[in-house]
């Protein structure tokens, strides 16, 4: 995990809240899903116990996480870009592959809220860090940027931007 993680305040306040359900409701039925399991019997060949300790090694692999990410991250208020109509973390940009005239439209999230929420209903959520979103940070409508696939690199107009 980098050493700087920029959050923007509503995805300092998402990561939190999953902080806090994960310790209490979460770490709850944990501890009551083992305690079902324990209570079937013989423990060395309870499939069911033996994967309840496996899902609370990865809640707790996940509280650990979400706290430091938590610690180090930085929360911005204002973007550098925002006013001038640059592509900052919440934007929704419109970009065409200039090779093959296909359009995408995604949202530039902050790195933990890509991991953490995915996609919603209206577009796909890139990561900031991924090679497009680091591409198109900072970037207008108009310009092209080149960005390293699996299958090469790839050239995009960005055609709209929407904070």
């Amino acid at each position: 995990m980098s050493d700087q993680i920029i959050l923007t305040r509503e995805g300092y306040q998402k990561l939190k809240q999953e902080l806090e359900y994960l310790k209490t409701e979460g770490r709850a039925q944990s501890a009551e899903r083992i305690r079902r399991a324990r209570a079937q019997g013989d423990l060395s060949e309870n499939f069911e116990y033996h994967e309840a300790k496996r899902a609370q090694a990865m809640l707790e692999g996940r509280i650990r996480e979400l706290q430091r990410i938590l610690e180090i991250a930085q929360v911005v208020e204002h973007l550098p870009g925002e006013e001038d109509g640059a592509v900052i973390i919440g934007s929704v940009v419109t970009v065409q592959d200039l090779e093959h005239g296909e359009e995408w439209t995604f949202r530039v999230v902050d790195t933990a809220s890509a991991a953490v929420f995915g996609s919603d209903e209206e577009v796909e959520h890139v990561s900031a860090a991924s090679p497009i979103g680091q591409a198109v940070v900072g970037k207008k409508v108009g310009d092209i940027v080149q960005v390293q696939t699996p299958d090469g690199t790839v050239d995009y107009e960005i055609l709209a931007v929407h904070t």
